[in-house]
């Protein structure tokens, strides 16, 4: 073959992918802005509905909660006691909390909370129910109502509940290791936090706690809901999903460094 002859063939391949590339995308906002009109309906909280909702949500949840809930607060103490003696090395004891704070509550916690929630629940379910399904396009109001939206919810909610739990358990810890079981650092402790979690980075960790949530709860379910039972012959799409899941993930990281730093 020729390389006049393979330059188009290339430009053809580069720009079926891109089109692909942009598809995927438009379906994934399709799929949101279906979930988002289930989730101010109604007939979403009535119910069959409302029953099947609360048992997604508890049994996707409960479990989460419980293990990560563990394992975050081993993480915890053992990087709140790194900060801390690298601090005093330093002769920089008066920031190790500041330092504590900013590392585990802003930004590693919300980050392993949407990955957790992800690995263990919402990419798992979303491959084993597309493969339970027989017909991608004829997708009624009933099993919108009954499977995609307690689906997507419940992995929405469990990353606000595992991340809520597990940085007040944090700043707890945070507490007990620098002052003990002390009431009289108290005021001290609050003032620091207090600086901290200004306005500005209060409403910045919100929003991304917030836009993990929406990724890990919509990104699996959507491929399930346009690809159905070829998803079946397809088990590397769920690889591609959890790929484009965390590559969403990094960019809102970054996009909350960005706020936080600049």
């Amino acid at each position: 073959m020729s390389i006049e002859a393979a330059i188009p063939s290339a430009l053809r391949r580069l720009m079926q992918a891109t089109v692909a590339w942009l598809n995927s995308w438009w379906r994934l906002l399709q799929f949101a802005a279906r979930m988002l009109s289930l989730a101010f309906a109604p007939a979403s909280y009535r119910g069959a509905n409302l029953n099947l909702l609360a048992r997604r949500i508890v049994r996707d949840t409960a479990p989460n909660l419980a293990w990560y809930g563990v394992l975050s607060a081993l993480v915890s103490l053992v990087l709140i006691r790194i900060v801390v003696v690298t601090s005093q090395s330093y002769g920089l004891s008066r920031f190790a909390l500041e330092m504590a704070v900013r590392v585990l509550v802003l930004e590693l916690i919300p980050l392993t909370a949407a990955a957790f929630v992800a690995l263990r629940t919402t990419l798992p379910e979303a491959l084993e129910y597309s493969q339970s399904r027989s017909n991608a396009a004829n997708t009624s109001d009933a099993e919108l109502h009954q499977e995609f939206f307690p689906r997507v919810a419940s992995g929405v909610f469990a990353v606000w509940m595992l991340a809520a739990v597990s940085c007040v358990t944090t700043l707890i810890l945070a507490y007990l290791s620098l002052y003990g079981f002390t009431p009289w650092a108290l005021p001290g402790y609050t003032r620091v936090v207090g600086q901290v979690f200004n306005p500005a980075v209060a409403l910045i960790l919100v929003l991304k706690i917030v836009f993990f949530s929406f990724a890990v709860g919509l990104i699996p379910m959507a491929s399930s809901y346009y690809f159905g039972a070829s998803y079946r012959a397809k088990v590397t799409h769920g690889l591609y999903d959890m790929v484009r899941l965390f590559a969403v993930m990094l960019l809102i990281e970054i996009a909350s460094l960005m706020g936080n730093y600049y």
